[in-house]
């Protein structure tokens, strides 16, 4: 390029030169001026030329030309040939991708922050019945009306997916899941779990059968051992050992069964909309009451630091056994002579309920799963403590069914504490119909 450049520099130069002398051998400026202008039209000219070249719709050889004007002409030929390249190399990329996304079995969607459909795959298609290119373009809650899907995409709170049933065939479920990524654009990945969805229905109507099945007969093996019991005599006592403990296992069984029976309904069944405004400062003053009994000679310092008009929107059953379940383990997980801290309080997040302790703690590597039925990080404990493993799934149950959730922080040695988060929503600011 400086070759080029050096050698039109010297045309110029020439150029004026020889205009210059027949301007002296004429005594007249014309020749200069001739000199020049004609220089000027044939730049202008190659300008046009150029500017043709460059605006035609389809690619053509470069023109012939000389000099400055012809060394740009190869090396814009060259750029052009160089993006070429990188745009066939883009496209086959683009297209490979494309083509991959379409071979997966889950179907993926991306919409843009207005909520409209920018791309999605065969499978995305299939499940939604989306159509190319009509669909595209279009805002995605149009084209699956379902009032769930809107206030999820709205909501904005993507931690949990959406298990939806597909609105053209109402034997598929499919699951949402969204990312975002951008400013405010989201990738939504959609995944057929009907099998996943009728598995589980039927572990759930299976649990619910038979522990309904068991609970007859439980209640008769009790009563004939209570009966038993007390009418052994004193001396038989390998005897009255033996059905003590039978006694024992059958109310362990008969816990078990009454746990798995409130668990199923509380999966099973829509919450209740005929809420009260439960009283809680009467519902935790009674049960440190109860943990204070079943502590017995522990000798546990269980205290409550609930306002008096503290309430909660809910059902009072259900946030008894919930709140129950966290003063219990509290209890039978505490060392003697420890402390158990109940406590609520409201701010504008909404209400709060903890149940604190200094006993022996949990790994926080279980801390994920302790929600999960008969979860047990340590046999041994339950072993000793005679607990069902179904305390926790109950009470994470009940929070959803409050659209509230459980915390859980624990340290090895160092205690634990359990916190029920309830949504402002779930406040109550008026004493009307209160629940104790």
């Amino acid at each position: 390029m400086k070759a080029s450049l050096a050698r039109e520099v010297n045309r110029i130069l020439l150029v004026t030169a020889a205009a210059a002398t027949a301007a002296i051998a004429v005594n007249s400026l014309w020749p200069l001026i001739i000199g020049l202008a004609g220089y000027l039209a044939w730049s202008t000219q190659q300008l046009f030329i150029l500017y043709r070249w460059l605006t035609s719709e389809e690619h053509t050889e470069p023109p012939d030309s000389v000099g400055l004007w012809g060394d740009l002409y190869t090396r814009l030929e060259h750029l052009f040939r160089k993006e070429k390249r990188a745009q066939n190399d883009l496209n086959a990329v683009i297209v490979r991708a494309q083509q991959s996304v379409n071979a997966l079995e889950d179907g993926v969607l991306l919409i843009d922050r207005t909520g409209r459909l920018e791309y999605f795959n065969q499978a995305a298609g299939f499940f939604l019945g989306l159509r190319q290119p009509q669909d595209n373009d279009q805002v995605l809650t149009n084209l699956v009306r379902d009032p769930a899907l809107f206030s999820y995409l709205n909501r904005g709170k993507f931690r949990d997916p959406l298990e939806l049933t597909v609105p053209n065939n109402e034997n598929r479920v499919l699951q949402f899941r969204v990312t975002e990524f951008g400013p405010g654009d989201r990738l939504i990945l959609l995944r057929d779990v009907t099998r996943l969805h009728h598995l589980e229905q039927m572990r759930k109507d299976f649990v619910a059968n038979v522990s309904h099945e068991l609970k007859t007969p439980l209640t008769v093996l009790k009563g004939y051992l209570e009966t038993l019991l007390g009418s052994v005599p004193e001396d038989q006592t390998r005897l009255r050992r033996a059905l003590s403990q039978m006694n024992q296992q059958s109310s362990r069984m008969e816990a078990l069964v009454h746990d798995l029976l409130l668990l199923s309904r509380l999966e099973n069944t829509e919450a209740d909309r005929a809420q009260q405004a439960v009283l809680v400062y009467g519902m935790l003053n009674r049960m440190r009451e109860d943990a204070l009994a079943l502590s017995s000679d522990k000798g546990h310092r269980v205290t409550v630091d609930v306002p008096e008009h503290a309430r909660v929107l809910g059902n009072p059953a259900e946030l008894e056994s919930a709140f129950g379940n966290l003063i219990t383990n509290a209890v039978k997980y505490t060392p003697r002579d420890g402390d158990i801290k109940i406590r609520f309080w409201q701010d504008d997040k909404g209400a709060h309920v903890s149940v604190s302790d200094n006993g022996i703690g949990i790994d926080p590597s279980h801390i994920p799963r302790l929600t999960e039925r008969f979860y047990r990080p340590d046999n041994s404990r339950h072993l000793q403590t005679g607990g069902t493993g179904l305390g926790l799934a109950i009470v994470k149950h009940v929070m959803i069914r409050h659209q509230g959730r459980l915390e859980i922080q624990s340290e090895l040695g160092k205690g634990s504490t359990f916190t029920c988060h309830f949504p402002p929503e779930r406040l109550v600011s008026k004493p009307a119909a209160v629940a104790g």
